[in-house]
């Protein structure tokens, strides 16, 4: 359902939530000439660091001593202690000073890089302390429109891989002011240069590349996209069309790689950055022998986060994407475990946005799966959530569960567990989404997929006040189709839930769409498994019915059938009739009208069913409208299943009763044409449980056809009922009384009084809808226009009036005349006391009282 997340997706499974961008990227720079100084290619950035792709630095033989590090260990503190001595910033301030305008930035550009390199060799960037203290001292690093090209770029990159314009919280308000105006100065510096006419000569394609690598990593940390840092992607976009031809493997795949971080936290997709991206595509495929694996990880990554962002899958798109797996293939072996997890995850995404299946991705998947297996012990807690999400989305769009799959997820579930207290909360959501899909695909609930969700579940309660919107609903809907597909309600399992629960009151303007219809279509499917109504799971459905009508336009088909499901499932088990809920359920059934052309057939059946169980809900012309329309597109489908055509049969059959009870209605032969084909197709497939069997029976019943199949009915006798029949036995000795009798194949009734061809119904609050007592449901609806249709009379009586001696005693009075012998006075017969408010209690054209008949 998940788009089904629930059942879903599944985000997913938004069900998308996901731990998903690459853990490294490729170094940016090999040799090169900066002035006087050797550029040289420097390649020790930490692996857990996604872009900290490599950048020009100064020879070892820096002009200034103070920008000097040592190549061999050192005591960390002492080595940032080297690095901020204010000696350094009275260089850097003196060489500015003395060549004036003449002066290219080359010096800070060194500092910079020596401030990168302190953060590379320590595997880290700058700590929030450690920021704080450089960031006073660069108040006086001065940047001016007079750099050149390298020196700008080498800054942005250095600083931005350091680390130094990271937003930390808490912020000291100096430091931030500080941070800010250096970024806005160097940002302003690179605009210009940009702008330049003519174009400046030393732009240079590696340059580029590493700029908007920078500005993409500025803000995957937290930076703002202020007007300036905007403007400078900006104009740096046309100058990738126009340096297209210079650019190396390593820059396409950095520059693609960034394109897409940019766009994953907010960049607009404007027509600069199309044609941008567009272009590196077909360098990607002019170039597709000369890229190492780490790079056709990126590109892969890049290109499955662009188009989940929106990006045309224009043929060039397809192609690349078609060349880059056949060199996976042909690489296969040569692949980290990251790169592994970051492919599988692309893959996955590309296929959850209409890429094709075809074989030559099917055998990139079948390449990979025994490298996760081999490489299992070296899989941080991010990689085995993005793995397992990944096998997750690619089994839910088709994959098959071959023995090579099982076997990776089996060869990581033990990984889970051992590394249990490092997922964060989003690899929790994502890992309990991920198990809940595969088992409802077919996986098999082995003991090691237990252990793995009863390791994890114990820290959605630890976790509980950092799971966003999407992890909330992506945990609800997971735990109600685990608990759908037999996971045992172990305790755990409800605290979690009760954990989860008053987040979605916290998070209530964070959902979206798809949110709202997980949510409440795993409420419902948690009820029908057990799950208590508890007034934290009350107020949780109160809080996201408002939305439903709220967003009712932005709802997708399958969105508005979950939705219209749940709510059925929700009053089958109690909910109240609030406003709330009428008010959601009416804001739908507009949008199932104008989308009918868009359900599918499951869809359609699920619908009808849905409808059926509101019926009373809705008025009738209106669901009688909106049945004729939807039974109309499945009369014929040949896709329609056993289990469909059997929810649809019996959805008409309820409405058909509804309008057969209903004096003022026109009845409808147009839907017992329906009811007629549906039954028909069922011939020769005839279900083997008793519930179906009963639909059948019923069906036949009405349409007048035989019964195809004998139902066999269990009885239950409540202590009322054996009560009431005693007392009306011994009122009248010569009554024949049967009990637990089936009419004509259909449900047993209560009592039968086959003499006068009357059945009694004592009717409990599981007749009616919530268990008010006054909106009969479907199922109840439908026996008594059955047994009405078979000739019999049916008189019904609320078991809540059996509670009372007078009313009891009225009801026999009452069937006393209907069997023609006269009621015996009592002592408190006056029909005005209590009998008003007997359910289902009418009164005849003199007002007196009347059991209800039908």
């Amino acid at each position: 359902m998940d788009r089904s997340s629930a059942g879903i997706s599944a985000q997913y499974a938004r069900s998308d939530n996901d731990y998903n961008r690459p853990s490294r990227h490729a170094p940016s720079s090999r040799s090169g000439r900066y002035r006087h100084a050797t550029v040289r290619h420097w390649d020790d950035t930490p692996r857990t660091n996604p872009g900290g792709n490599t950048f020009y630095r100064s020879s070892d033989a820096c002009p200034s001593q103070h920008l000097q590090l040592q190549r061999r260990s050192v005591n960390p503190a002492q080595d940032f202690n080297a690095i901020i001595k204010q000696k350094i910033m009275d260089d850097l301030v003196s060489k500015s000073n003395r060549f004036g305008h003449r002066y290219d930035g080359r010096n800070h550009g060194w500092y910079a890089n020596s401030i990168k390199k302190y953060t590379s060799d320590a595997k880290r960037p700058l700590t929030r302390v450690e920021q704080s203290q450089l960031i006073r001292l660069l108040q006086n690093f001065t940047i001016t429109r007079r750099w050149d090209w390298r020196s700008l770029t080498a800054t942005l990159h250095s600083l931005t891989s350091a680390g130094v314009f990271t937003p930390h919280k808490p912020m000291d308000e100096r430091v931030k002011c500080t941070q800010a105006a250096l970024l806005s100065t160097l940002l302003d510096a690179i605009i210009f240069k940009c702008n330049q006419k003519p174009q400046a000569r030393d732009i240079d394609a590696r340059g580029i590349a590493n700029q908007l690598w920078a500005m993409a990593k500025l803000v995957d940390n937290g930076q703002e996209w202020t007007p300036g840092l905007k403007e400078a992607v900006a104009v740096l976009l046309p100058h990738v069309n126009a340096q297209k031809d210079q650019f190396i493997p390593q820059h396409i795949a950095n520059l693609l790689w960034a394109m897409a971080k940019l766009v994953v936290n907010g960049q607009e997709q404007t027509p600069e950055l199309n044609k941008a991206v567009a272009v590196l595509l077909t360098n990607v495929n002019t170039q597709k022998a000369n890229f190492k694996p780490q790079e056709i990880t990126n590109l892969l990554w890049a290109m499955a986060k662009l188009v989940d962002n929106g990006q045309e899958r224009i043929p060039e798109f397809k192609e690349v994407v078609a060349t880059l797996l056949s060199h996976v293939n042909a690489q296969k072996g040569q692949f980290s475990a990251q790169d592994i997890a970051n492919l599988l995850w692309a893959i996955a995404k590309l296929v959850d946005n209409g890429q094709e299946q075809t074989t030559g991705l099917k055998a990139t998947v079948a390449a990979l799966l025994p490298h996760v297996n081999a490489q299992k012990d070296r899989f941080i807690p991010q990689h085995i959530t993005n793995l397992l999400w990944a096998m997750a989305k690619l089994v839910d769009n088709g994959q098959e569960q071959t023995t090579g799959l099982k076997v990776t997820v089996a060869a990581l579930l033990p990984h889970v567990k051992v590394q249990k207290n490092q997922f964060k909360a989003q690899g929790i959501a994502n890992l309990l989404w991920a198990m809940a899909k595969l088992v409802d695909n077919g996986q098999e609930q082995t003991t090691g997929l237990k252990v793995t969700v009863a390791a994890l579940l114990p820290h959605v309660n630890v976790q509980k006040n950092q799971f966003k919107a999407q992890g909330i609903a992506n945990l609800l809907w997971a735990m109600a189709k685990l608990a759908d597909n037999g996971q045992e309600r172990t305790p755990e399992l409800n605290e979690a839930v009760v954990a989860l629960l008053p987040r979605v009151k916290v998070q209530k303007d964070q959902f979206i769409p798809q949110h709202i219809a997980n949510l409440l279509w795993a409420m419902a499917k948690l009820v029908d498994n057990g799950q208590e109504r508890t007034p934290e799971f009350k107020a949780a459905v109160a809080t996201l019915l408002p939305h439903v009508n709220a967003q009712k336009a932005l709802f997708n088909p399958q969105e508005i059938t979950n939705l219209l499901w749940a709510m059925a499932k929700l009053v089958d088990n109690g909910q109240e009739q609030t406003p709330g809920l009428i008010k959601a359920v009416a804001a739908l059934l507009p949008f199932v009208n104008a989308e009918k052309d868009n359900f599918t057939p499951q869809g359609i059946a699920t619908l009808l069913l849905a409808m059926a169980k509101l019926n009373q809900l809705i008025e009738l012309h209106v669901v009688t409208a909106t049945f004729e329309s939807l039974v109309y597109r499945i009369s014929d489908n040949p896709q329609l299943s056993q289990k469909d055509i059997l929810m649809s049969l019996w959805g008409v059959m309820v409405l058909c009763a509804r309008l057969a009870l209903d004096s003022n209605a026109n009845k409808n032969n147009v839907l017992e044409k329906h009811m007629d084909d549906l039954f028909t197709r069922l011939k020769n497939t005839y279900p083997d449980n008793e519930e179906d069997h009963s639909i059948l029976a019923m069906a036949a019943s009405w349409l007048g056809r035989p019964c195809p199949v004998v139902p066999h009915y269990q009885t239950n006798v409540s202590k009322l009922q054996a009560d009431f029949r005693a007392q009306l036995q011994s009122c009248i000795p010569s009554l024949q009384i049967e009990e637990e009798k089936s009419l004509n194949s259909l449900p047993p009734v209560d009592l039968l009084l086959p003499e006068h061809n009357m059945v009694i119904e004592i009717q409990g609050p599981s007749h009616y809808v919530s268990g008010d007592f006054k909106t009969r449901n479907g199922s109840t609806l439908l026996k008594i226009a059955l047994l009405q249709k078979s000739g019999f009379e049916v008189i019904e009586i609320p078991t809540k009036s059996l509670w009372n001696p007078d009313s009891i005693n009225r009801y026999i009075d009452q069937i006393k005349t209907r069997v023609d012998i006269p009621p015996q006075g009592h002592g408190s017969v006056s029909h005005k006391i209590g009998w008003a408010d007997e359910a289902n209690a009418t009164a005849d054209k003199g007002g007196n009282p009347q059991i209800t008949v039908t």
